[in-house]
């Protein structure tokens, strides 16, 4: 049974999804593409913030410093230290091949997979935005629940486009880490039990010295092709990806407006933050700065992000590539919540990537993520497809539903404690 209908009467659901839908459909129109850090994104946080004035007690724009393109901007230098290694280690220089490996996958890992800030400062430096929205209680403060979603939408990834997201993955990305991780591992087993296959001595060599050179030569254009993984001028339009996780949470605040409902001792608070698609560096930097106020009273957090796949809908327990571990009060929060909704929700992992939610997560405040999207992923992820008329409502409108019924039960019984 819901626990929202004993605060009071919702009944502006579908309204409010149709509401979002033309709010996303404005933006997308009237607006464009917002890559990170850029006036655009400004722009679609100012048309957002004059619709949360009427349904919240304060509204604000934070600004903070990122290096946009810090976050992919690696691959050009990776994709150079990989094809020539495997020169390099053929030409009986194998140290040299297993060191340039190794400082090919040091900022793979750091930026993409982990989201360390590991090369930022190489790059021009933005100014971004966080747009936040604060509703109090009729009663007292005594805790608070953060919906927060990311206004920015992500420059284009070309292959997505041509391939669709899972034959990208399977055909580009996966065999280009392959053959990354093949020449490490020959040019460690040349530094050791060999001195590798110079060209000179062809005849000599091991057979299977230049059957993994022959290896690492087919993969190079995979690899290569990785210089081409995302445009470094064309931004998508990213109306699921990720408006619709800011709709969601000004509906839902909407939603529970309209209705007359007022949480008794809980505090609701939206944050539509800016250049997720840079690494989180939004969530990054609110979760940094707001740190003690967010640890002062007992607050949970819940990134919305994406929501169009409903039969895919998910609470996330894993996050940051799978590195970070989501509070377990958080995650049944939603999970029960969507129960109550009429929805059975798994618990997934994101394994390559990450939602705002780790951010918050990382600095010591429960939270975990949500969202409705096919992780193959679908041909829509990070390109032009992403637009309003690939939108569905219905997800949408379920998720509205589910985080009014989380927000109230939240208000009534706190965080879900293990027995």
């Amino acid at each position: 049974m819901k626990i929202a209908k004993e605060y009071g009467n919702v009944t502006t659901i579908q309204e409010n999804t149709d509401f979002s839908v033309k709010q996303i459909t404005d933006i997308c129109d009237n607006i464009g593409p917002r890559k990170p850090g850029s006036p655009e994104e400004l722009k679609a946080q100012k048309f957002m913030k004059e619709d949360l004035k009427p349904i919240s007690d304060k509204t604000e724009i934070e600004d903070f410093t990122l290096h946009r393109q810090g976050f992919m901007g690696f691959i050009p230098f990776t994709v150079c230290m990989g094809v020539a290694a495997v020169f390099v280690n053929w030409f009986a220089k194998p140290l040299a091949a297993f060191i340039m490996c190794i400082l090919a996958f040091v900022p793979l890992v750091l930026e993409f997979v982990m989201y360390k800030e590991f090369d930022d400062f190489l790059f021009p430096k933005q100014t971004s935005h966080n747009l936040i929205a604060t509703k109090a209680p009729k009663g007292e403060t005594k805790q608070r629940i953060v919906m927060v979603g990311h206004s920015d939408s992500q420059f284009e990834w070309p292959i997505n486009l041509l391939l669709g997201g899972l034959k990208a993955k399977l055909m580009v990305e996966v065999p280009a880490v392959v053959g990354l991780v093949i020449t490490t591992i020959f040019s460690l087993v040349c530094t050791f039990v060999a001195k590798g296959a110079a060209a000179n001595t062809i005849q000599s060599a091991r057979w299977f010295f230049v059957l993994f050179f022959v290896v690492g030569i087919i993969f190079i254009p995979f690899e290569v092709s990785f210089i081409f993984f995302q445009s470094w001028t064309k931004s998508v339009p990213g109306a699921s990806d990720n408006l619709s996780g800011c709709y969601v949470g000004i509906g839902a605040l909407k939603a529970l407006r309209e209705a007359g409902i007022d949480m008794e001792q809980t505090e609701i608070r939206v944050i539509c933050s800016g250049s997720e698609e840079a690494g989180l560096r939004g969530a990054k930097a609110y979760a940094r700065a707001h740190e003690k106020e967010l640890k002062e009273i007992p607050t949970v957090v819940i990134g919305l992000d994406t929501f169009r796949d409903l039969e895919f809908m998910a609470v996330y327990d894993r996050d940051l590539s799978g590195t970070l571990q989501h509070d377990w009060g958080a995650k049944y929060l939603i999970k029960n919540a969507a129960a109550n909704c009429g929805y059975d929700l798994k618990f997934e992992s994101i394994y390559i990537g990450a939602c705002d939610a780790a951010a918050f997560e990382q600095q010591g405040i429960p939270s975990t993520g949500f969202a409705a999207m096919d992780p193959a992923p679908a041909d829509y992820y990070h390109t032009r497809k992403d637009n309003p008329e690939n939108l569905r409502p219905e997800a949408i409108a379920a998720s509205i539903e589910i985080m009014v019924e989380a927000c109230c039960m939240y208000d009534k019984e706190g965080l879900p404690k293990k027995d």
